[in-house]
């Protein structure tokens, strides 16, 4: 069995058209291996969030193809999209997007009801939430708990149906420097503990120190390493 969990292949994605179109990925193409820590940076507009979005199947490509633990998503229709991208990605967003009037315990259950996977899945979350250090916190509004600890519930979050991938979006960006590294360490370390492939969004590439891999996206196109250098088709 394989144990390549991503392949971006050929994708583009331009937006409007004449005179007003953006070509904000060109040609793209990298894998992605299962357990890697993948750092992926580059300045405002260089592409990096729209890259997000193609492998978090948020958005379609304009061509090329995205292949999700042996899945080629630009074959699913509509009213499979939805479903696969529950099942197979996780999400953690710069703000931790919980809903305050559900507790921690709710919150990051959420997905598993989303899904319709409900057995075990209170059990699920409160291991999860030991893992984080929020299991006595599990009780507590949303709205009653602090950044750091609302971001490491949303961690919690992302891994409750032990998605192929999951996908952070700027995690370390409203959070304080202190607070920014102990979240830092506890995705590597939830990384490392379960085998889970990160791929992760950053502004702030020297707060994560070492990666597995770290991905440059300029001006719509990918590079391995910190300095521009074309990818190969290849983890």
């Amino acid at each position: 069995m394989s144990d390549i969990v991503l392949e971006v292949k050929d994708l583009n994605k331009i937006y409007g058209e004449g005179d007003t179109k953006v070509q904000a990925l060109q040609d793209v193409s990298f894998t992605v291996k299962k357990g890697e820590f993948v750092i992926v940076v580059g300045s405002s507009g260089s592409g990096k969030s729209t890259l997000l979005n193609m492998i978090g199947l948020l958005d379609r490509p304009t061509n090329g193809k995205v292949t999700v633990d042996g899945v080629d998503t630009s074959k699913l229709g509509d009213n499979k999209i939805s479903s696969f991208r529950n099942e197979k990605l996780g999400f953690i967003f710069q703000f931790s997007n919980l809903l305050s009037d559900l507790t921690v315990l709710e919150n990051v259950m959420l997905p598993r009801n989303i899904q319709g996977t409900e057995k075990n899945a209170v059990n699920d979350a409160k291991e999860i939430l030991r893992a984080v250090g929020l299991d006595k916190k599990i009780n507590k509004r949303a709205n009653k708990i602090s950044g750091g600890q609302a971001q490491r519930a949303a961690i919690a979050r992302g891994l409750i149906n032990h998605p192929t991938i999951v996908l952070a979006d700027e995690p370390t960006g409203n959070l304080d420097s202190v607070t920014a590294e102990t979240t830092v360490q506890l995705m590597k370390s939830m990384a490392k503990k379960l085998n889970q492939t990160f791929i992760v969004v950053t502004h702030e590439k020297q707060q994560f120190g070492n990666a597995d891999r770290v991905i440059t996206i300029k001006d719509g196109r990918a590079f391995e390493g910190e300095e521009p250098r074309q990818m190969e088709i290849a983890a």
